[in-house]
């Protein structure tokens, strides 16, 4: 038996699909919600509809940007001979709050994972190598997860680009064993970077 009427009971179901949210989590932001002003729920739907309209993979590095290329991409005071490859757009940013990297990214949207399913053509690969066969740069610097999927992945772009003889090195194991990069503190990552190692 449903406690709440359809549209509510819709909302919460709604919610309740997002990483992260349960069914206690959704039923209170569905309450918070019913309850905003008109207009605050207006400019959230409208928000939500325009990221989703508006909102698509930087040219240059794959992350998400709503023009062509993203601000980092975009910003000339960055140094583009060095870029650092990580699994997703949640680690780019755990990096970007450190304030102590200045080169740009690539993100790879995923890892290799034969268990599941995930082969080299599924993450952005090609387009890391195509990026390298045009750009000047002098340093690749790998910063995917320390779960075995992640050194899987380090291992495999390592191997694809030593033969261009551009530098590739490797985050420092201050990232805990299956840690995801989100979810580290800001010093840890700082140590984690800044002991890279040249694989």
């Amino acid at each position: 038996m449903d406690f709440y009427s359809r549209q509510i009971t819709t909302l919460i179901e709604q919610l309740s699909k997002l990483p992260g949210i349960g069914a206690k989590s959704a039923g209170r932001l569905a309450f918070h919600i019913i309850g905003m002003p008109e207009n605050d729920v207006s400019a959230l739907a409208d928000a939500i509809k325009d990221a989703k309209a508006n909102i698509h993979y930087c040219k240059e590095c794959f992350t998400f940007t709503d023009a062509e290329l993203c601000p980092i991409c975009a910003d000339d005071a960055r140094d583009h001979s060095t870029i650092m490859v990580v699994e997703n757009v949640r680690d780019l940013a755990a990096y970007e709050k450190t304030g102590k990297y200045n080169g740009v990214y690539h993100v790879l949207h995923g890892v290799i994972s034969p268990m599941a399913g995930t082969g080299p053509s599924d993450i952005r690969l090609k387009e890391l190598m195509t990026r390298l066969s045009k750009e000047d740069v002098k340093e690749v610097i790998i910063a995917t997860g320390s779960s075995l999927e992640g050194e899987t992945t380090a291992m495999y772009i390592s191997k694809l680009i030593k033969p261009t003889g551009i530098k590739v090195s490797r985050i420092a194991s201050g990232v805990p064993v299956g840690g995801d990069l989100e979810n580290i503190d800001e010093v840890t990552l700082v140590r984690a970077l800044s002991g890279r190692t040249e694989l």
